[in-house]
C-alpha cells in the first residue's frame, strides 16, 4: 500500500472509482493508446456507439444441506399472494447470513400504490434499527429531491406518492455492499415485490439495486439512460449517499429527477 494511505482511504479511492465507472484493473506494464489507435495490430478499432456497460453473471450456490437458496427464495416469493404475504416470507426466509447480524427486516416503506418505486441498496445503521428504508442522512436528502419533482413517500395520494425498498431487507456487516450470491438469492423477493407493488417506473438507486435488477454495474454510465426490466421502464440514477460524498454530481441527478418527471407526465 502507497505510503501515507491507511486501508480507509484506499477503500474510498476505490469505491470512487467504482462509482465512476471503472471496470478493469491496471495493467501490468503501460499501455500508449495513441500508438494503439494508429496501428491496429497493437489493439482492436474501437467501436462508435457508447459502451454496454458491464453485466454481472448470475452468481447460484448450493448450500452444505443441498438446498438451492435461488430456488428455495423463488418458491416461497411465488407464494405470497400480497405484500403483507411477501414481507413475512423475506423474514422467514433462512439461507442469508445477512439476517443474522440485523436487528430487523427493512422491507418498505412509503405508499404501496404509489406510481414510483424506489429501489436502494440495503439498510444502513439506522435503517435496521428502525426497520425503515431510507431514514439516515441519506434518506433525508432522498426526500428533499424527489420533493422537488412533486412526489413524497408520505403522501397518500397516488399520483404523487413514492414506494421504497432495498435490494436486501438486512444491513451487511460493516455496511459493506451485498455480494453477488446474496444479491441472487433475494432477487426472487425482489422481483415479487415490483410484481405485487406494479408501479409504473422503477428508479434504481445506485449501483447494487442495478446489479439486482438489471445485473449491470457502472451507474455514471448506466445513469439518465430509461430500460426495462421486470416489465417496466427503469430510470438508474446516483444513490444519495453518492451525493453526500461528491455534491458536484447533483446536476446529474437532477437532470434524472427531470427526467422522471416528465415520463410521469406521459403516464397521465
Amino acid at each position: 500500500m502507497t505510503a501515507g494511505m491507511d486501508w480507509h482511504l484506499a477503500r474510498a479511492l476505490l469505491e470512487w472509482q467504482v462509482e465512476l465507472g471503472a471496470t478493469e484493473a491496471i495493467a501490468d506494464a503501460p499501455i500508449d493508446r495513441f500508438t494503439a489507435r494508429a496501428d491496429p495490430t497493437l489493439a482492436p478499432p474501437e467501436s462508435s456507439t457508447t459502451p454496454t456497460p458491464t453485466r454481472a453473471a448470475p452468481a447460484r450456490t448450493t448450500l452444505a444441506n443441498g438446498v438451492d437458496p435461488v430456488s428455495a427464495a423463488e418458491a416461497m416469493a411465488a407464494a405470497a399472494p400480497d405484500l403483507p404475504a411477501l414481507a413475512e416470507a423475506v423474514a422467514a426466509y433462512p439461507h442469508c447470513d445477512l439476517r443474522k447480524g440485523a436487528r430487523n427486516t427493512v422491507f418498505s416503506d412509503g405508499n404501496p400504490a404509489a406510481r414510483v418505486m424506489l429501489i436502494g441498496e440495503g439498510p444502513g445503521r439506522e435503517e435496521d434499527q428502525r426497520g425503515l428504508p431510507f431514514v439516515g442522512a441519506a434518506g433525508q436528502l432522498l426526500d428533499r429531491m424527489f420533493a422537488a419533482i412533486g412526489l413524497s413517500r408520505t403522501s397518500p395520494d397516488t399520483s404523487s406518492a413514492l414506494y421504497i425498498t432495498n435490494a436486501v431487507p438486512w444491513r451487511p456487516p460493516g455496511n459493506r455492499e451485498p455480494t453477488a450470491e446474496e444479491l441472487a438469492m433475494l432477487r426472487p423477493f425482489l422481483v415479487r415485490h415490483v410484481e405485487l407493488a406494479d408501479p409504473a417506473v422503477i428508479v434504481l438507486l445506485g449501483n447494487t439495486a442495478c446489479q439486482a435488477i438489471l445485473g449491470r454495474r457502472g451507474i455514471m454510465r448506466l445513469r439518465g439512460h430509461w430500460t426495462d426490466a421486470i416489465g417496466r421502464p427503469c430510470m438508474p440514477t446516483l444513490h444519495p449517499a453518492n451525493l453526500l460524498r461528491s455534491p458536484e454530481n447533483k446536476r446529474e441527478v437532477w437532470s434524472d429527477l427531470l427526467e422522471i418527471k416528465a415520463r410521469l407526465r406521459k403516464l397521465s
